[in-house]
């Protein structure tokens, strides 16, 4: 038997039964005692399941299937959203042409970003109000306003997407799966997300550590699709995934 398919039997049996001890193991699928501890070994840190002594019990998949507010939101993890948007704002150059995606960490970068001539996008109304307050040239996609959000969404957003080229794009996202890339909850919300992602050279995924190993309805990019600003990285999986800059220490 192929390792892919003693893997594929052994995480099947840990979900379907959520633990397994190894000698159950060794009954259902044709391979040594021995074989079958470094399997274990081998998806546990591939995050398929979680190795225990004697065994492996099945990882807990944490499904978001909502979305709070912005007022609620804008109260979380305050601390590390500010260290994440304090060094995003320092990527901005002169002359950048930059996409700026709805949400409260990519809102609070505006607060950092400092006198220059760059040019920027948003779909969030709120952002865009702070942009032209600063002084900064600011265009608004137009399109569905989704209230919980406060951002211009659907496909109208999408087709006014479509003839612009950015040097950045800084985006916001509700979930980071090693499987399933970055998620948000809503189609139309994900439709542009990936539209703006397609069409930057340069993508930055702004999110604090509770975004990680979750998931929800909706894939807008693989995890391949831009780079992670975040505060600390607990899995080191992603590191080897995807590039990260962790700005805890800044």
């Amino acid at each position: 038997m192929l390792t892919q398919e003693r893997y594929h039997m052994i995480e099947e049996l840990v979900n379907r039964k959520g633990a397994v001890t190894i000698t159950e193991l060794t009954k259902q699928i044709p391979a040594s005692e021995s074989t079958i501890r470094r399997d274990l070994q081998a998806l546990d840190e591939l995050g398929k399941v979680k190795k225990v002594h004697g065994g492996a019990t099945a990882i807990e998949q944490i499904f978001i299937t909502n979305e709070e507010d912005v007022n609620t939101k804008k109260t979380q993890n305050v601390e590390e959203k500010e260290k994440i948007a304090k060094y995003a704002a320092s990527l901005v150059r002169e002359n950048d042409f930059i996409y700026l995606d709805a949400g409260t960490t990519t809102e609070m970068m505006i607060d950092y970003i400092p006198s220059t001539n760059a040019v920027f996008v948003t779909n969030g109304i709120v952002h865009a109000k702070k942009l032209i307050a600063k002084g900064l040239k600011t265009y608004i996609i137009g399109g569905l306003v989704k209230p919980v959000t406060e951002a211009v969404i659907g496909a109208d957003a999408v087709n006014n997407m479509k003839k612009l080229n950015f040097t950045k794009s800084f985006m916001g996202t509700n979930g980071i799966h090693m499987d399933y890339g970055f998620t948000t909850v809503d189609i139309e919300e994900a439709a542009l997300k990936s539209e703006a992602m397609k069409r930057s050279y340069v993508n930055f995924v702004m999110a604090d550590h509770t975004k990680f190993d979750k998931m929800t309805a909706v894939t807008f990019a693989a995890l391949t699709g831009g780079s992670i600003i975040t505060d600390v990285v607990l899995n080191p999986k992603y590191k080897d995934a995807t590039i990260i800059k962790e700005v805890k220490g800044l």
